[in-house]
């Protein structure tokens, strides 16, 4: 799967930059699964440097994975033995996943923890992602990998808030639907978290 190339850097990333630096005197984000383990993962945010601007690579996992079969996620995994850090582990998993090798990306920091109601504590690695590059889908796991604007994901107006009962609870959950997708859950609530951490800094 080809990508466009893309030369120019935009003035944006400076922005995320700092905000990112923010991020460290941030708590963790979570959705309260009181009870269960935790079980480490870290997940990559891929932000595409596009002519147009910035966009965030996504993918779709497959309908018959036990856990979040069918969901948009960004690329990741739980952190296995021997791998040392969570950026060794998004960077290994993403390149495992959609064929994503770590020469194409710089990681310019990470996000708040993010706790899911499933007992996942998930860091997440933002990196820079320069084409051109090609991806390699690992069909096993991901049914589609595509793009959807940075701005778009961050402007208010396109989130949403919807309730499920998950064991007898009812819990609120962000949504962003985008072109026939839903995008929700961990990887909307990530989202919405730098959404918020660019919103301290000025434009």
């Amino acid at each position: 799967m080809a990508m466009q190339a893309d030369d120019r850097v935009p003035i944006e990333v400076e922005r995320l930059r700092q905000a990112l630096d923010l991020a460290q005197a941030h708590g963790a984000v979570t959705e309260d699964a009181a009870g269960l383990p935790v079980q480490e993962a870290a997940v990559l945010v891929p932000l595409v440097l596009r002519d147009g601007g910035i966009t965030v690579l996504l993918t779709q996992r497959t309908d018959h994975l036990h856990h979040h079969p069918g969901q948009i996620s960004f690329p990741g995994g739980r952190v296995e033995h021997g791998d040392g850090s969570p950026l060794v582990t998004a960077l290994r998993e993403t390149e495992e996943e959609i064929g994503l090798h770590p020469r194409h990306v710089e990681v310019i920091g990470q996000l708040p923890e993010y706790r899911t109601v499933t007992g996942f504590a998930i860091t997440p690695l933002v990196g820079l992602v320069r084409p051109p590059f090609e991806l390699e889908l690992d069909s096993f796991e991901v049914a589609e990998a595509f793009e959807v604007p940075l701005d778009f994901l961050l402007e208010p107006g396109n989130r949403q808030r919807h309730r499920i009962e998950y064991e007898g609870v009812l819990r609120e959950y962000f949504a962003m639907p985008w072109r026939g997708r839903f995008i929700w859950g961990a990887t909307a609530g990530m989202l919405v978290s730098l959404a918020d951490l660019l919103a301290v800094i000025d434009p």
